[in-house]
């Protein structure tokens, strides 16, 4: 089987990553439409399949998660990759040529059975039983390898978009932070198989440190998934955290005992411009050569971003946010980036979830720009 063709099975058009069979289908069909420029799902299934000839020469690939399996106390980031994306066709409607102009190949969603979230947590009763529903038709032998819950699936894509094109740069849209590890774990696979080992960075604005080696038994979730990513990246600062601010233990804890560094909220918003210059610094120092920019949007202010699971004031400015996207793309290079934890059905007020899609649109516009080093109007 090439990797074109095991995508195939793997992913399904932009969009498409939730199984709907009536309610939200209407809404998920008129997405894929105005992304693929298609009027039937026929069309949308050939012009999603035939973006897999791209991924050779392109310079970045979109794929879209909507799991929240992994989340903790509320839920509905499952509905942000199709919300970002709506948003985005709303905002810029030629989105599709643009992105084709600048060298961004959307590969589509992980197909998500919203009970699953990596296949070490199942029996091999559950996988073979979810290898039947996934991958009907499929001959027994070639089935049995392939993933069924959606970080397994993802790091599988992942792993196999490197393998046509160990040079390109995944942008990844959540679900729930958990989402960002087989992204991690794939780009850790994919320099690893170079002639040297390159070395690489994440940094992550987000209000908590998602540092727990487990959470009630559970090895990978919102809560874990930046654990192992540090694991990944081989300590020693190249896990660089920006805007935390609710954590039950002090800055020194998690400094000292995981050998991360952390710029708590407090001080980018006492100097803005310092605590910049600062994590650029600190970045530059570690010697990697590009970094994941894993950007959960509580990290921002709730002012701004409140349709999310565990929105928290006093968090960064969405300007501030932008600015970093911008001084890592330049300074350092990105290789990579997200965004994550945009639930829109979570709304306090009536403008919630306009007002937290319309800055996740700017967050991915950035993010795309840094990555790809070109502009997308």
């Amino acid at each position: 089987m090439t990797p074109h063709e095991e995508l195939a099975l793997l992913l399904r058009p932009a969009a498409g990553g939730l199984y709907l069979v009536s309610t939200g289908r209407a809404q998920q069909l008129e997405v894929q439409r105005r992304l693929y420029g298609a009027s039937t799902q026929d069309e949308v299934l050939a012009r999603f399949r035939a973006s897999f000839d791209r991924i050779a020469g392109a310079r970045a690939v979109l794929l879209g998660v909507p799991s929240d399996v992994g989340a903790g106390f509320l839920r509905g980031s499952n509905m942000g990759p199709q919300a970002i994306r709506t948003a985005l066709l709303d905002a810029h409607p030629d989105f599709p040529e643009r992105a084709r102009d600048i060298g961004l190949v959307d590969i589509g969603d992980v197909f998500v059975v919203p009970q699953l979230l990596h296949d070490d947590m199942l029996s091999e009763a559950q996988k073979a039983a979810s290898r039947r529903a996934l991958y009907p038709g499929v001959p027994e032998p070639v089935a049995a390898r392939l993933p069924v819950s959606p970080l397994s699936i993802a790091e599988r894509a992942l792993d196999l978009v490197f393998s046509i094109n160990p040079d390109i740069a995944p942008i990844v849209l959540g679900g729930d932070h958990s989402t960002a590890l087989p992204v991690a774990r794939a780009i850790a696979t994919a320099r690893a198989r170079g002639a040297r080992r390159r070395p690489w960075g994440i940094v992550q604005p987000d209000a908590h440190t998602d540092l727990l080696e487990e959470r009630l038994g559970v090895a990978y979730c919102f809560a874990t998934w930046s654990y192992h990513a540090n694991e990944l990246v081989g300590r020693g600062g190249r896990l660089t955290q920006v805007g935390v601010r609710a954590s039950q233990k002090p800055r020194e804890h998690w400094e000292s005992r995981y050998g991360v560094r952390q710029f708590w909220a407090a001080e980018c918003r006492a100097d803005p411009e310092a605590a910049l210059d600062a994590i650029v610094a600190h970045v530059k120092s570690t010697g990697v050569e590009g970094v994941y920019f894993s950007n959960d949007i509580d990290g921002t202010d709730a002012a701004y971003a409140d349709a999310t699971g565990t929105p928290e004031p006093d968090g960064l400015s969405p300007d501030f946010v932008v600015a970093l996207i911008r001084r890592l793309g330049r300074e350092v290079g990105l290789i990579g980036g997200d965004v994550m934890e945009v639930a829109p059905a979570l709304q306090p007020t009536p403008e919630s979830a306009a007002r937290t899609l319309a800055l996740a649109v700017r967050y991915l516009r950035e993010t795309i720009e840094a990555v790809v080093g070109r502009a997308l109007a």
